[in-house]
């Protein structure tokens, strides 16, 4: 497992998360000044210098759970609220949007621009906001210093690390079925077309070579695929050409954000409704987790004309279906952190973070830094 895997994870998923909510804002035909500044809240929320410095920290991966709960608090940074299902199928979107993206990356650095393709979009989001502008591009400078000195190997045990993340889930997503890249199990279809990895050269050729390194015998065989040459090396610069479209936006107004739930509903009913129970100290675990993101407050809809609420689904009686029947299996839950009794609750969360029940010293780290944060505030 790779400790420097957790901010391509964050960033990504964080970038195919404002994609969709960028898509839904657009088609619910939320007034633009109220779309931006949902836009701009979120960014602001994500890029927050503080949390990014403890994100870069070597460590290992947050649980599943913990991560849910990281991007259920940012999606709701801002004047826009999500109901459960809604934010279940937000989630369900970004994972196999990502997941998709690892597994069709040609070398494993090219997950690196990936990640850069977001940036890009990020930043064009908040082009016109220069204090937003420069958080980005603070990111851009931590991302090529921790990652453009790591070797191939490296970028290897990176994406095998993502991958494992990754490997449990099977969400049948709308776009990738039409597209027929996505099987009706949730499982993806690799191609055997398509130009070969940039610096590598099409497979039909054997070549033997004696123990001097003298080449003696060529082989020729049939690869199963058709196959070109690569393309030319995208920029691993903050600007250039990325050259792979892997991580660029995928969805318009036109095209919508639908995904069909594979596996069982049994008993899901029941699962929900316990999930969903109100919380009479939502306000003030949404503003400690908000400290733990770098010290920010969520935004408070004042009435009913500052806040709104964005669904995922095509009408309200699909959205209150969907989380009936959503399966137990997909159900990520939520951690809960009690106001009263702050830093044990947050104890129990920073042991949550760690991917196994053991934690290494760089989570245990984490956790003392971040208990320390909540100290100064």
């Amino acid at each position: 497992m790779s400790s420097r895997t957790l901010p391509l994870l964050f960033i990504n998923l964080g970038g195919e998360m404002l994609y969709i909510l960028d898509q839904r804002l657009r088609a619910q035909n939320i007034p633009a000044d109220k779309a931006k500044k949902v836009m701009n809240d979120i960014i602001t929320t994500m890029f927050n210098k503080k949390f990014l410095e403890e994100l870069f920290k070597p460590q290992e991966l947050y649980s599943k759970k913990a991560l849910r709960t990281v991007f259920d608090r940012l999606a709701h940074a801002s004047i826009m609220r999500l109901n459960q299902a809604s934010m279940d199928k937000l989630y369900d979107l970004m994972t196999m949007a990502f997941k998709y993206q690892v597994l069709l990356c040609p070398r494993p650095k090219d997950i690196l621009l990936v990640s850069f393709n977001h940036m890009d979009a990020i930043k064009e989001f908040v082009k016109d906001t220069p204090s937003i502008l420069s958080q980005v591009d603070e990111t851009y400078r931590q991302l090529l210093e921790m990652y453009t000195p790591l070797s191939n190997g490296e970028f290897q045990l990176i994406r095998q690390t993502l991958l494992i993340f990754f490997q449990d889930m099977h969400i049948r997503v709308s776009i990738f079925l039409k597209d027929k890249v996505q099987n009706s199990n949730g499982r993806f279809v690799l191609p055997t077309t398509g130009p070969v990895p940039h610096g590598t050269q099409v497979p039909g050729l054997i070549r033997m070579f004696s123990c001097t390194g003298e080449e003696v015998t060529r082989l020729q065989f049939i690869n199963g695929g058709n196959y070109t040459t690569a393309f030319r090396e995208g920029s691993f610069e903050i600007f250039g050409d990325r050259v792979t479209k892997l991580g660029t936006n995928m969805y318009s107004v036109s095209r919508p954000v639908e995904t069909h739930m594979s596996g069982t509903s049994k008993n899901s009913a029941q699962h929900t409704k316990v999930n969903s129970a109100p919380n009479p100290l939502a306000k003030e675990e949404l503003n400690l987790l908000a400290k733990l993101m770098g010290g920010l407050e969520f935004q408070k809809p004042g009435n009913s004309d500052s806040g709104f609420r964005v669904n995922l689904f095509a009408t309200d009686e699909e959205e209150e279906e969907a989380l009936i029947t959503r399966p137990d299996e997909l159900s990520y839950g939520v951690l809960n952190i009690q106001a009263t009794k702050a830093n044990a609750e947050l104890a129990k969360i920073m042991g949550e973070f760690a991917e196994s029940g053991d934690q290494s010293p760089s989570t245990s780290s984490k956790g003392d830094d971040l208990l320390a944060m909540m100290d100064g505030l």
